[in-house]
């Protein structure tokens, strides 16, 4: 049996299949059969983009659509995809690829784009709770990326400045708009761009903790989306949190389109 997650970003759509196998007798579901992400492109609907990236995973596979016993989507243009079986929430996907990747965790982040929430999870990998970000970038990905143009930088240069940081400069502005001109500001009075970087990146990660906080943290922690890749969020985030040490899986952009799946092929038992 092989089940596909499709996860509907406001910037990209990742998909990923996940093929049930039997081990000694027992089935088994082993996930990434092949996946596969492209940028959203400008001249395609939402719905025109999943059924070209799933099309094209599908072929990397060797695979047609009748071989596929369910297709279950997330994401925020989740409503936009047709062909889908069944449409999950992000919280609900989100928590269970996590939970399948670290059994033990009971706290996921998950920051992409334009979205940040905190989720607290149980046993079997539910969201039992959550909280997400205000509408306002100002708690996400594309506020980090915004203020790295900025300082001229790319988003990668950017979290690796951040790391040379020792200083704390608060940052007050709650919008992107708002948040640029304080930047302006700081390069105005010669701040090195390190400081500016981590003060940035502080903000999110503030931002996020908020979140995270009014749902608990508990046992281990685990950070899903595209920020996993920001080594200086990744930082800016346990000092916030107060915690050693956060997970990160190795394909933190799949891991709700790995939910998808996962809860696809369930439902099919």
């Amino acid at each position: 049996m092989i089940t596909a997650g499709i996860d509907m970003g406001s910037r990209s759509v990742k998909v990923l299949l996940l093929e049930e196998i039997e081990v000694d007798g027992a089935p088994q579901l082993k996930y990434a059969v092949k996946k596969t992400h492209i940028m959203m492109p400008g001249d395609l609907d939402p719905d025109q983009a999943a059924e070209k990236v799933y099309d094209d995973v599908l072929a990397a596979a060797g695979l047609t659509r009748d071989q596929i016993s369910a297709v279950f989507v997330t994401g925020a243009g989740r409503k936009q995809v047709a062909f889908a079986t069944e449409g999950l929430t992000e919280m609900t996907a989100g928590a269970k690829g996590a939970t399948y990747m670290y059994p033990s965790a009971r706290t996921v982040v998950d920051v992409g784009a334009e979205e940040g929430r905190g989720m607290k999870t149980d046993a079997e990998g539910r969201a039992v709770d959550f909280a997400g970000n205000e509408k306002c970038a100002a708690g996400a990905g594309s506020f980090a990326e915004a203020m790295s143009r900025a300082l001229q930088m790319s988003l990668k240069e950017f979290g690796e400045a951040s790391l040379l940081s020792d200083k704390t400069i608060p940052m007050n502005a709650q919008c992107t708009v708002f948040a640029e001109s304080e930047v302006v500001s700081l390069i105005h009075s010669a701040t090195p761009k390190n400081d500016i970087a981590k003060a940035v990146l502080d903000a999110v990660a503030s931002r996020v903790c908020a979140m995270v906080r009014r749902v608990g943290i508990e046992g281990e922690v685990v950070l899903i989306g595209g920020m996993v890749h920001n080594a200086g969020f990744v930082q800016s985030l346990k000092n916030a949190m107060g915690v050693e040490q956060i997970s990160l899986p190795a394909m933190p952009e799949y891991i709700s389109a790995l939910g998808c799946a996962l809860i696809a092929a369930e439902r099919q038992h």
